[in-house]
């Protein structure tokens, strides 16, 4: 016993006093202190990969926003700053520090950064397969036909003959595969003819010429060649993977049967489940999306293992996948994040760390990278630009349009990995070809803005419609042909509306006054027909009442997202959807009568809201662009629940430096294409905060949700039903009061002319306050003396007809400045027999600078947005706790900075046009 226990003993010890080092690795738990026990973060553990993988990707990622900031003002796809940030990690730049490559990237953790980057390809080669709309390809195949052929053909054939000397030059290099001339120049041909449909979208959307004949070639055409290109690449790589003989034979003729498979097997039951979980209405739901990776992944496995590439059974899934109701882009939406931010940028600096600049290192090579890149560029070029011109096109456009489609972007260097990993390009070959995409992809941009610039388009569209000669020369009469004489008063019959989703009960608002309800036009209508029977009415009396046209357009910001881009090439099926759209044009056509609606809608850079408002408002030949301000605080149709939370209920929403550039720079853009108006509600006054709303301006406060004691000592919240936002109707509590501030400015006069046109729907009460400055004892001349008619206050009023003048008052006040309080008062505030709500309609008048119509120059400095006297009544407002809705109006300006009759639009542009 005695023995046994010194045995038992003994062992313990020696158990215990072991040595860690005596220890078997594999029965010892890894070391859990990590650099406080020595560990080296840039050391490749087989086992634990995550650590170096991360410092990898961080200087991927990092390195490619960096580079991408300075290019993105060059108009520039991110791709190029991605493939140069594996440029400079790459053995050209950074691998010549000692040691850099060895710790960062070490061969032996490629494979696992190589996998990251691989998963990201195959999932982004889904994505393009969503882009590709076939139905685009189907409404446009003769012309993308012919222009698609051309420009693949000829950098075909000029590829094939340039494989030749690369074959005989190259083909002793390590890292080739042994293969025959034949597949070398499918392979170089492809990559010479492909052209990137992802960036071809971005840039066409950038430069704004998607809708234009121009951009809808290119895209028919991008949409066949990308489709062809990525099944010669497929046929390439099945060759090289077989050789020759049968096996490719049976390698294309199973890979023909799973596409028809994929086509009339997979999708109709696809589609089927997609309907039955109601994914293309509501968008894909989890399970939804987690069936389409499997897909992707088991097409993609497929693909490979019969010996093409992975990329064409994801390609293949994304081809399948329906359009309809958004529901390509609405899967977008959901998985394109992680991929374009983390995945794809791993592939394309995998391509830079593949690339060695410094092997171009003699004459002969770079002879070839010329050759490469000449050839590149003439064949598409050329190609595209004889067929457009076949297809009636002018040459600058036909150039253009090959210009466009020699861009090779991210396709390109896709099909160059996938050669060089085939082994069908050496090192060498490979960093020439890369060289070439980057010249070609940088050089777009550049070349289309120099061949098609903005003017010369509008040149363009105004010959073919057989406005202008060629050299600019009118053609047709200038003046609006649907102008009618009796409506020189109607200061805007086609309206071009910013539709914003804040801005939507504002828009409600002044359209109900712009349109008149159905009941008060129908009122008013009778009224004028039975003193037209009566003998009351003369024929210089009668108004003829044309529809007016309202035209919303719905602006949505292009981001880098591809989502964001699918958005623009489905634009149509896009905006029919649009849900403000909808609810803007039902509501108006619903509760108006004569009226005319359509709706659109734009992706463009945030940078461009301006310039494409004004621009649309000139193709539409809209008198007025209707702007509702921001209720968010922002630009931005989303409230920032962080300035909300940090400013707390204080927030102003006037006080808004980045809708204040975009309202500044629409008015600057449309001085001489047309007026502007800025319409302000009064929920965004917040006025009453201490004492409530007064009677003519009911400003309802709502009490907070507070905690109270109750008797059974819980605190409970204090929930009031009207705790929800409030709405009021401006029927129920009496006529809609238009008061119009006039002085001797051009913009008061638009807007007399626009109240006055309001006036005519009947049951808008307009009064008009007419300031007479008085200057060292001296009074102006009564405003409208001596004037023509319709050129002056009086001569306005004069010509309406006897039931819209009874709507119409006109008070004179004398006062040494316009904003005087007295004056400012009988502005906002309702007379003794007055109800109902107040709408102020100004003039911004800050380009003119008339005595006694100006504020002080510290109002003016405050905000030069809306003019010194719209501030100058915000103020008064605040003061006096009275709230009115506001329009800032600004007239459309001549050349001399005279209001214009709006026919000569046409005829100032026609002479710079000339002049260009």
């Amino acid at each position: 016993m005695a023995s046994a226990t010194a045995t038992i003993v003994q062992t313990v010890t020696q158990t215990v006093s072991v040595s860690p080092s005596a220890t078997g690795s594999g029965d010892r738990a890894p070391a859990q202190g990590g650099v406080f026990e020595g560990l080296n973060p840039t050391h490749y553990d087989t086992k634990n990969p995550i650590t170096l993988f991360v410092i990898q990707a961080i200087l991927v990622i990092a390195l490619t926003r960096i580079l991408h900031w300075p290019l993105s003002k060059l108009r520039q796809p991110r791709v190029i700053a991605e493939v140069i940030t594996g440029i400079v990690l790459g053995p050209s730049i950074m691998g010549r520090i000692p040691g850099f490559t060895q710790h960062i990237f070490p061969t032996a953790s490629m494979p696992a950064f190589s996998l990251a980057a691989n998963l990201g390809l195959v999932l982004f080669l889904f994505l393009v397969g969503l882009e590709v709309d076939l139905r685009f390809l189907v409404s446009n195949w003769r012309i993308a036909l012919s222009v698609g052929a051309a420009g693949m053909a000829l950098p075909f054939a000029l590829g094939v003959g340039i494989a030749y000397g690369l074959f005989h030059q190259f083909r002793e290099e390590s890292g080739m595969e042994p293969i025959s001339f034949g597949i070398y120049a499918l392979f170089i041909g492809v990559a010479l003819s492909i052209t990137a449909f992802p960036v071809l979208c971005r840039i066409l959307t950038s430069l704004k010429l998607l809708s234009t004949p121009v951009g809808v070639i290119v895209l028919s055409a991008g949409v066949g060649n990308d489709v062809v290109g990525w099944i010669l690449l497929a046929l390439c790589v099945a060759l090289v993977n077989s050789g020759a003989g049968l096996t490719a034979l049976y390698i294309l003729l199973v890979a023909v049967g799973y596409c028809l498979f994929l086509a009339y097997g997979i999708r109709p039951v696809f589609v089927w489940i997609l309907r039955k979980t109601k994914s293309i209405e509501n968008g894909p739901t989890q399970g939804v999306v987690a069936l389409t990776i499997l897909l992707v992944l088991a097409s993609s496995f497929f693909t490979n293992i019969i010996g093409i590439h992975a990329i064409f059974g994801a390609f293949m899934v994304g081809l399948i996948c329906p359009h309809e109701g958004g529901f390509a882009i609405k899967l977008t939406e959901k998985i394109e994040d992680l991929i374009s931010t983390l995945f794809l940028p791993l592939y394309f600096a995998l391509s830079g760390l593949s690339t060695n600049l410094g092997l171009l290192d003699n004459g002969i090579t770079w002879g070839y990278v010329v050759g490469v890149t000449a050839i590149a560029f003439i064949g598409k070029i050329a190609g595209g630009t004889v067929a457009s011109r076949l297809n009636g096109l002018v040459w600058r456009e036909s150039f253009t349009i090959g210009c466009l489609m020699s861009c090779k972007g991210l396709v390109e260097l896709i099909v160059l990995n996938i050669g060089l990993q085939a082994r069908i390009l050496s090192t060498r070959t490979f960093t020439i070809f890369v060289v070439m995409a980057l010249v070609t992809t940088f050089a777009t941009t550049p070349l289309v803005v120099w061949l098609y610039p903005p003017w010369y388009q509008e040149k363009l569209e105004l010959w073919k419609k057989g406005k202008i000669n060629w050299d600019g020369t009118p053609l047709v009469a200038t003046e609006n042909l649907d102008q009618h004489p009796d409506q020189e008063t109607d200061a805007a019959s086609r309206i071009l509306v910013y539709l914003r989703t804040d801005g939507l009960s504002s828009l409600f608002t002044i359209m109900s006054l712009l349109t008149g309800s159905r009941q008060k036009s129908h009122q008013r209508h009778i009224k004028v027909t039975e003193k037209r029977l009566s003998g009351n009415y003369t024929e210089d009396h009668l108004y003829f009442q044309r529809p007016l046209r309202v035209h919303g357009l719905r602006l949505v910001e292009l981001t880098e997202r591809n989502s964001s881009v699918m958005k623009v090439s489905e634009l149509e099926d896009y905006a029919s959807r649009d849900p403000i759209i909808k609810a803007f044009g039902s509501s108006v056509y619903g509760t108006a009568r004569n009226v005319t609606m359509s709706g659109q809608t734009a992706v463009v850079p945030n940078h461009s809201f301006a310039n494409t408002l004004v621009q649309r408002a000139a193709n539409s030949r809209s008198q007025m662009i209707l702007l509702p301000w921001s209720e968010t605080g922002t630009v931005s149709e989303v409230p920032s629940s962080f300035d909300q939370a940090l400013l707390g209920a204080n927030i102003d929403p006037l006080a808004n430096k980045d809708f204040e550039r975009l309202v500044t720079s629409v008015v600057d853009e449309a001085r001489q294409t047309c007026a502007v108006g800025v319409y302000m509600d009064k929920s965004l006054l917040r006025i009453g905060s201490t004492g409530g709303g007064t009677a003519s301006s009911p400003v309802i406060e709502r009490a907070t949700r507070q905690l109270s004691r109750t008797w059974t000592g819980v605190s409970m919240p204090d929930i009031h039903e009207d705790a929800g936002m409030l709405f009021r109707s401006s029927d129920c509590h009496g006529e809609s009061q238009i008061r119009v501030l006039y002085t001797s400015n051009p913009d008061d006069l638009f807007a007399v002319r626009l109240a006055l046109q309001l006036a005519k729907n009947g049951g808008v009460y307009v009064k008009i306050i007419e300031v007479v400055s008085v200057l060292a004892g001296t009074s102006n001349p009564p405003l409208g003396s001596g004037k023509e008619e319709h050129t002056s206050l009086r001569g306005l009023v004069t010509g309406l007809d006897d039931f819209s003048k009874s709507f119409v008052t006109i008070e004179e006040v004398t006062a040494g400045s316009t904003t005087d309080p007295e004056v400012l008062d009988k502005v906002i505030v309702n007379g003794p027999s007055e109800t109902g709500d107040v709408t102020v309609l100004v003039g911004r008048g800050v380009h003119t600078s008339t005595s006694g119509s100006v504020a002080s120059s510290t109002i003016v400095e405050k905000n030069n947005v809306l003019g010194p006297v719209a501030i100058a009544l915000l103020a008064r407002m605040k003061e006096t706790k009275v709230a009115a809705n506001m329009l800032v109006v600004q007239a459309r300006m001549s050349a001399k900075g005279t209001e214009h009759g709006q026919g000569k639009v046409v005829a100032v542009r026609q002479e710079s046009l000339h002049d260009s």
